[in-house]
Formats: structure tokens, sequence, C-alpha cells
């Protein structure tokens, strides 16, 4: 196969980065994809850099195999504290996520911003470097997001518990008078609608486009856009989590092809 026509590699700690292949499906509909959703590991954000590291290198070396010819690293936790280790040790090119704090410093209206991540991003040095480019004059609220990745991971995006986890995460927020909020998680975004509800007077900030546009630049600077007519679509993953089937029709992803698990 030639290399333009090679997938792309996805990386996430479990379905979250869904919300992301949907953008990269819609703006790049030549290219094909392998997911790997580790839904065993999730939540990376409590675990330890070392275990992060561990994990993420089986599943790159996993994804290499697959002959990817691009790697998204769809994890805010894993980008935070070792893209740029990775960068390093493969000539494969990477695009990572990040929290958008900077957007959400240029988008508020009251000078104060919310930013809801893992305990990992919030702590890393990534974070605090792009936190401290925020003019003073704006205050960042940080939260950690606590049973939110485990709704997503479950399937349960839109019931009453779904409805009372939000508010918990959002009411520091409120409180504060937060006008804007930077998902820094991307499982976060499949609980939008629900955060909208709550916090009507939030806008929520959702990376998926921005970072599905970055995949379309580098594969662009690198020459690697796909030509290729019929593209494929891959998820494995490590355990079949419950809300998989719901969020691939909740993306309109219906069409992807659900491999086997994958054990290492």
């Amino acid at each position: 196969m030639h290399s333009k026509n090679k997938p792309i590699g996805i990386l996430d700690s479990g379905l979250g980065g869904l919300s992301i292949l949907k953008e990269i499906v819609e703006i790049l509909p030549n290219e094909s994809i392998i997911y790997f959703a580790d839904s065993k590991n999730c939540p990376y954000g409590e675990k330890s850099l070392t275990e992060i590291k561990k994990i993420t290198t089986k599943v790159i070396e996993f994804l290499i195999k697959k002959d990817c010819k691009l790697i998204l690293i769809a994890c805010n936790s894993i980008t935070s504290v070792f893209i740029d280790e990775l960068r390093g040790l493969y000539e494969v090119p990477f695009v990572g996520v990040e929290p958008a704090t900077l957007v959400a410093a240029k988008e508020t209206r009251k000078g104060k911003i919310g930013v809801l991540a893992t305990k990992t991003t919030a702590q890393s040095n990534l974070f605090k470097q792009t936190k401290n480019k925020v003019s003073p004059r704006i205050d960042v609220e940080i939260e950690i997001g606590k049973g939110l990745v485990e709704l997503v991971e479950e399937g349960r995006i839109k019931n009453k518990e779904a409805r009372g986890v939000v508010l918990s995460n959002l009411k520091n927020f409120k409180r504060k008078g937060v006008d804007q909020v930077v998902l820094g998680c991307t499982h976060y975004p499949f609980l939008k609608d629900v955060m909208k509800e709550i916090a009507p007077e939030m806008n929520f900030i959702d990376p998926s486009l921005a970072v599905a546009r970055q995949v379309g630049i580098i594969l662009t600077k690198e020459n690697l856009l796909s030509t290729y007519k019929k593209p494929f679509w891959k998820l494995y993953f490590s355990k079949k989590a419950k809300g998989m089937e719901l969020l691939l029709k909740t993306t309109g992803l219906k069409e992807i092809k659900v491999r086997e698990r994958v054990i290492f």
C-alpha cells in the first residue's frame, strides 16, 4: 500500500476519542483509521506517569505494526506527559490534544474561565506552561473531573445520575461565575448536552474539530493525504466497554468495524 493510503492510528484511554474520530471522518473522508480504545485501563487520569508510559508504549507499538502513517494521541493525559518523548522515539508524526485554555481566555466576557480536566493533565508541565500564557487579569478555575469518564464508558450519558454527576463537577464554576469552560478530556464532549442544560450560562469548548483539522494540516505538510476511494475504519479494544454501541450510534459511526479484543 502506498504510504499516503496507510491508516491514521488513534489511541485513547477509552471511547472519548470517538468525538475526534467523528470530525476526522467528516473533514478527511478518504482517510482509513485504526482506533484503539484502552477501556481496560481507563481512566488514565489517576494513574502514575510510569503506568501511563508503559501502557501507551504497548499501544503505540500495536498501531505501528498496523502500518499507521500518523498517530493521534486522543487523550489529554497522555499528551500532557508523554507526547514530546514519543516524537523523539518514533519517526511517525504524532498529533496530540490539550486543553484549549487560550481559546477560552480569548472568548471570555467576564474574565473568568474554567478548565475541567483529569488530575494528570492539570498537574502536567505542558498545561502549566499554557496556563501561564493567560493574562493575569483572567481568573482560571481548575476542576478535576470526577465520575465523568465512567459515565461515558458505560453509556450513561443522559440519565438522571449523569445530571447529578455533571452538576457536581460544574457547581464550583457556577459559583465563581465562569462563562467559558474548557473540556480537558476527550470523554467530556459526550456530556456536553447535559452540561448545557445544567449551565446554559456557560460555553463549553470542545477541541475535537480543531484537533481533526490539525491532523489534516500535518498530513498535508507531510504529503500523506490519502487518495484511497474505499477507506476503512476499524476499532480495536482492550475491553469492550458497555457504552461502545451507544457512542458509535451517537457519533454516526455505526459503519466502523469493531474488531477483536487485543491483550498485551
